[in-house]
């Protein structure tokens, strides 16, 4: 009988120590999986931020960190027309001498006034987040005479313009840095024109050969998944920049 009872005590004590170990386990993959998983109300997950990324993730894809103005002389740096042909992208975004037009996540202005020329009797909204290159812009815009700027702060989720106003809206290198990439779509759809475009460049994902950090490179295909999830259909796909994607973007017949 003590035999019997002894046996019971060793058989509960390995129980209760293999109940903790398994509850131990357990509390571990809920807090990493709460961790990986974490969903907010915007349909954004959350994970450990990875090299230049944010934490934040948007239909499987991190979000990178937002260029400072500290790097704005990267943004005017004097190989970029070599690099990206710049007046090549300017050419074929088939601008009219009336046309709206907003540069969003404009920086520095480096194709805002590439492209306010091409608009004398139209208007470009130069749009940022940061105080420091709108402060910039305007400066640069008043020295410039370029009565044809507008200079607009905007903010994470908005871009600040009237609504059915732009025929044309686009982003150099700068979507993939959106904080929010939903919200913002839904706004620049708002502000487009019935008939409007929406062009994004972004560095090339699928081209191994493009020496850029990888949460500042895109694929077609993400881009067309999130633009599609957004009420925007692919319009026009070109290859004629050097490292980027040239993909112009309408509203998706409803």
């Amino acid at each position: 009988m003590r035999l019997l009872l002894a046996i019971a005590k060793r058989i509960s004590g390995l129980y209760f120590i293999l109940l903790l170990l398994c509850l131990s386990a357990c509390n571990a993959c809920q807090a990493q999986e709460q961790e990986q998983k974490q969903v907010s109300a915007g349909g954004y997950t959350f994970k450990t931020p990875g090299p230049g990324g944010i934490g934040k993730v948007y239909m499987g894809r991190e979000i990178a960190g937002i260029i400072s103005p500290a790097g704005g002389a990267w943004l005017e740096r004097e190989s970029r027309e070599e690099q990206d042909k710049a007046s090549i992208a300017v050419a074929n975004m088939g601008l009219r001498p009336n046309s709206v037009v907003a540069d969003i996540g404009a920086g520095v202005g480096y194709y805002t006034f590439r492209v306010a020329p091409k608009v004398p009797d139209g208007k470009v909204y130069a749009i940022d987040v940061q105080e420091e290159f709108v402060a910039a812009l305007k400066e640069r815009a008043a020295a410039r005479g370029l009565t044809n700027v507008n200079v607009v702060k905007g903010d994470s989720q908005r871009i600040n313009l009237p609504e059915n106003l732009l025929d044309l809206a686009f982003m150099v290198d700068v979507y993939h840095e959106l904080e929010y990439p939903q919200e913002m779509l839904q706004d620049i759809y708002r502000a487009l024109k019935p008939d409007g475009e929406l062009l994004l460049l972004e560095y090339r994902a699928e081209d191994p050969n493009v020496q850029v950090k990888e949460l500042h490179k895109m694929s077609v295909e993400q881009i067309t998944q999130e633009l599609g999830a957004n009420g925007f259909e692919l319009h026009r796909q070109e290859d004629f920049l050097p490292r980027q994607h040239f993909l112009v973007f309408r509203k998706a017949a409803k």
